[in-house]
């Protein structure tokens, strides 16, 4: 049975075994496979490398360092070892190694980090290069039993065969014998033809426990003796603590200690987490809010406004040609104005994690999207040194972005701290969640377009106003104090590259920072920066009178990535032909995360204000599809966060803080609200693309292609609710 398991390694037997591995993976990382001594899992049973642990009864434990948030890279990841290792699929079984122990192995399994939907096509040479490896070592081993050369004997699923004596056995029988060998110094990986794993729709390992409670969440967690905390924050972001009367709970019941964290929060510690909320909701606390408590949305806007205008310093992403000048001297011009607010990353598992602190050792028990990251939060918080510290990966209830920070990391080892021995569960409140998150950043841009007098198009300027996530998150990635990731989707080349070729181009960045905190909100910047495109497009394509699809085409030439996914969606969506009484369809493309996508949408409007999503279809080429059953149900949750956001996504902010604070304010979509989705993938191979996030960005831009098509209207600010628009 395949079963997620929570690490079991087994801490003498894993010191032992560092100092006496060998040789690693020139991949900039030092991965070591294998060794003389034997490095056993708490059962016993041998590691073949750091990636495979081989059971006698021909288990096959799989180590995955990336996290599994619901997207399927557990699964995935698994399917591209076991490809390479030529196990039987049946028999796998998978387990989180921590990143104290990746640490202690100098980084034995490479990058923890689970985002910007780089799980698999970040990690995948590595990984299939230590399932490759293992096989060569278990081949080995049977080998040297039978002392005949390695060249003769085949595998096939977890079954070694020498064909001219006719003898076999199983992995699990030679797994001890292969764990003493010295791994190969270099390993071939399988041509994709030739795959047999890989690129087949299987069964999520995870699903079954899921779907009987007996998967753990960091919210499921418990320790004997474990008390809970509740925390409330300043809500004003950058305020303080300036007092509270500890004294007025002191006599609640199951109260325990109430402690200051840091210098912005206050927590209560009981022996239910209700009894903590209970107490934190009665307990008087005076806050310092500072000048941010004068922040509001109205002024924010205004000062992004500002910020659209070319007589203000900007940084260039983007650019060829001389733009302004084709503008000025244009035979036509079209402007236009959009704007993208804040939103919420949501997860239905509020920030939460357990922490156990003494004077020798810290441990912390989450759900995290950057092992790593939080490891090095309780190194710092805790004050001890690596090796009497570690973080135990849970499974997250979503992610989004979210948990690749370590706020909530943080306040758990500090609370602890304050109540040594004693282990500490952090849980927020909805409350607390929605109103202290790391938010998808507000922006606004100015899109002009020029003509000639035969309608083409011969000249587009792009002008950003708003946040950098960047100069919040990580200051040290600024590029002469540009943010590079604020061109997602726009940029000259890379990863997420602007997909048409426009003979005056500019596209700038006028970086705006507030006091609200962004965050990488899944989808990120190429979310709105497709709307701004993808809906000034269309606009462009009715002003020159054309199709919008055939305006997009003439414009792709250059990019044919780009244009194969645009031509997969429209032959999918019946673009050449009619659509039914009272439909209408609009397109959008965009690259992101290496990959390439389309969507399209076909709408119905009744009273001009209720949409019916009848139907989105979405095309990828992100290079090689691993699992495209999983695929297929990525692209549909993906239209499930665009569209949720696109109707009812928004913060506001007033008196320096976020006004929705649970879902009767902040909505998500319903099951009736769900439209057909149609998934084509066009899998070009040659490079590794992300999945998880890029079709989010085609989802509004689609739909509100498709409302102007119906209505003549143009919506150029989100969320629909604001435009009393909602789902019929």
């Amino acid at each position: 049975m395949n079963k997620h398991v929570s690490p079991r390694i087994n801490r003498r037997a894993f010191v032992i075994g560092t100092a006496a591995v060998g040789a690693g993976l020139a991949v900039g990382l030092d991965i070591p496979f294998g060794g003389p001594a034997v490095v056993r899992a708490a059962d016993g049973s041998p590691e073949v490398n750091a990636w495979v642990v081989v059971r006698p009864d021909d288990t096959v434990v799989i180590r995955i360092a990336r996290s599994e948030m619901g997207q399927g890279s557990l699964t995935g990841l698994a399917q591209l070892v076991a490809e390479e290792l030529e196990c039987d699929w049946s028999k796998v079984t998978t387990e989180y190694p921590t990143p104290g122990q990746s640490v202690a192995r100098k980084r034995a399994w490479g990058d923890f980090s689970t985002g910007g939907s780089r799980g698999i096509r970040s990690s995948q040479d590595y990984v299939r290069k230590g399932g490759a490896t293992a096989r060569v070592m278990l081949i080995e081993a049977a080998a040297n039993e039978w002392k005949v050369p390695a060249s003769e004997c085949t595998v096939a699923r977890g079954v070694i065969t020498h064909k001219a004596s006719g003898r076999t056995t199983t992995y699990g029988k030679v797994a001890e014998a292969a764990a003493k060998l010295t791994p190969p110094a270099d390993v071939k990986l399988k041509d994709p033809k030739d795959w047999t794993i890989v690129g087949k729709g299987l069964l999520r390992l995870d699903t079954a426990d899921k779907t009987t409670g007996a998967m753990v969440y960091g919210i499921d967690f418990k320790l004997p003796g474990m008390l809970n905390a509740a925390i409330k924050d300043c809500p004003v972001f950058g305020g303080k603590v300036k007092s509270f009367d500890d004294t007025k709970i002191a006599g609640m019941k199951g109260v325990k200690k109430v402690v200051k964290v840091g210098d912005s929060a206050v927590a209560v510690v009981a022996d239910t987490w209700w009894h903590a909320k209970t107490a934190l909701e009665t307990l008087p606390i005076v806050w310092d809010e500072g000048d941010n408590a004068k922040v509001s949305s109205e002024t924010i806007a205004k000062w992004l406004a500002e910020g659209l205008d070319d007589a203000q310093p900007a940084f260039v992403g983007n650019k060829n040609g001389d733009a302004k000048a084709a503008i000025a001297g244009a035979a036509k011009k079209i402007e236009a104005v959009y704007n993208y607010p804040y939103q919420n990353h949501a997860t239905m598992e509020p920030m939460n994690a357990t922490a156990l602190y003494t004077a020798d050792k810290c441990e912390v028990w989450c759900g995290t999207q950057n092992g790593e990251a939080a490891f090095a939060a309780v190194l710092e918080v805790s004050g001890l040194p690596a090796e009497k510290c570690d973080v135990h990966k849970l499974m997250l209830g979503g992610g989004f972005g979210r948990r690749g920070t370590t706020d909530y990391v943080r306040q758990a080892v500090a609370i602890a701290k304050q109540m040594p021995g004693t282990p500490i569960k952090l849980l927020w409140s909805r409350e607390e969640d929605m109103t202290h998150g790391k938010y998808h950043p507000v922006t606004q841009c100015k899109m002009t377009g020029a003509f000639d007098a035969d309608d083409n198009l011969i000249a587009l300027h792009y002008r950003l106003s708003g946040q950098s996530i960047l100069f919040s998150v990580r200051p040290e990635a600024l590029q002469n104090g540009m943010d590079p990731a604020a061109f997602q989707g726009v940029a000259q080349s890379g990863e997420a590259a602007f997909g048409y070729a426009v003979p005056n181009l500019l596209i700038e960045h006028s970086m705006r920072n507030p006091h609200v905190p962004p965050g990488f909100w899944r989808g990120v910047n190429v979310n709105h920066n497709a709307i701004y495109v993808e809906c000034f497009m269309d606009e462009l394509a009715h002003e020159a009178g054309q199709d919008p699809l055939e305006f997009r085409r003439k414009l792709m030439g250059n990019h044919p990535k780009h244009l194969a996914v645009l031509n997969a969606v429209a032959e999918r969506i019946g673009w050449d032909k009619p659509a039914p009484q009272g439909v209408y369809r609009g397109i959008a493309q965009v690259m992101g995360y290496g990959s390439y996508v389309a969507g399209a949408a076909e709408i119905s409007v009744t009273d001009g204000n209720k949409i019916k999503v009848h139907r989105i279809v979405a095309s990828t080429d992100p290079g090689y599809v691993v699992n495209p059953a999983q695929v297929e149900r990525q692209i549909a949750g993906s239209f499930v966060y665009g569209l949720s956001a696109l109707f009812y996504g928004g913060c506001t902010v007033k008196d320096g803080r976020i006004e929705q604070t649970n879902f009767d304010s902040y909505n998500s979509m319903r099951i009736n609200e769900m439209p057909k989705v149609e998934a084509v993938m066009v899998p070009s191979g040659g490079f590794w693309g992300g999945v998880g996030e890029p079709t989010i960005g085609v989802a509004a831009p689609a739909v509100l292609n498709a409302y102007f098509a119906a209505t003549g209207k143009r919506i150029r600010s989100v969320p629909l609710r604001d435009q009393n628009i909602t789902f019929a």
